[in-house]
């Protein structure tokens, strides 16, 4: 009983259920994600103007094209899981497969909550962004997640798909252009972020001279504390590293040299003989 794998306690009609809503659950989570993209759009308009508003639409418009592209991952994932299915049970029912099939079924399952959850936490992300509550940097990683886990749901689903099957290569060019969008939601996020902070340290129209001089003197200390904060994190990314070599390619490197035969001598390469010292 200690041995049985922890899906098999799952009745087969749970997992077989579990596998359909947590698929209409990401659906439903990714049109929320549109419309509330909409309405911060909406908001933008009405609450920002100049290099602000167009920084917000470029990304909030890119943020949207990669909502659509997800949502037509989504739908093509699962007509492709549709027709393993169908392919592969048999006389069996759904749930018998999936039941049968739980160790895919749970990977399924898996990479489809990540989905669902990578595009909420874009679109809160995005959120804080247009509000100037959080950082562009949010953006980045979400994107990079949602990237990450859709190559998650590409291979679950290509273990049980037959190679020649046409929704698996409308899912491939589906997790493509899920990609390029993600990639779209960076350049805008770093190309708005930099527009947005050139502005604003960049303006110094207005200022007195004893203003000025004492922002420079501060921008001096700020120099130097971030110098020597970057000389510190490289040396730590450096330990870092080196302790991560010696975890996980010292033991594989010993075994290595061990097992590898010791090179045969090259024929015809005579060593240079010294040269005779003069007396």
């Amino acid at each position: 009983q200690e041995l049985r794998p922890k899906s098999l306690d799952i009745k087969q009609e749970e997992l077989g259920d579990m596998v359909e809503k947590e698929m209409a659950s990401t659906s439903m989570a990714i049109e929320d994600a549109v419309r509330r993209i909409e309405e911060m759009m909406s908001q933008a308009r009405n609450e920002s103007s100049g290099v602000k508003l167009e920084v917000n639409e470029r990304i909030l418009n890119s943020c949207t094209d990669l909502m659509k592209a997800i949502r037509l991952l989504v739908t093509t994932s699962t007509n492709l899981q549709k027709e393993i299915v169908e392919s592969g049970r048999g006389a069996a029912t759904t749930q018998e497969f999936y039941a049968k099939n739980s160790r895919w079924t749970e990977g399924l399952i898996s990479a489809s909550k990540a989905v669902g959850w990578g595009a909420t936490q874009l679109v809160e992300s995005a959120d804080r962004v247009v509000l100037h509550m959080g950082k562009y940097e949010e953006l980045i990683v979400c994107s990079h997640e949602i990237a990450a886990s859709t190559a998650q749901l590409v291979a679950a689903s290509k273990v049980k798909a037959e190679k020649s099957s046409r929704n698996l290569a409308r899912l491939q060019e589906c997790s493509r252009n899920v990609n390029e969008m993600a990639a779209n939601v960076v350049a805008s996020t770093k190309s708005g972020q930099e527009q947005i902070e050139e502005k604003d340290t960049m303006d110094f129209s207005g200022m007195s001279l004893i203003k000025l001089k004492k922002e420079e003197m501060e921008t001096q200390v700020k120099v130097l504390e971030l110098e020597k904060r970057l000389e510190g994190e490289r040396v730590r990314l450096g330990e870092l590293r080196k302790q991560h070599y010696v975890l996980a390619g010292g033991c594989d490197a010993a075994e290595d040299e061990e097992a590898r035969p010791a090179p045969a001598p090259r024929r015809g390469i005579l060593k240079k003989p010294p040269i005779a010292q003069k007396p």
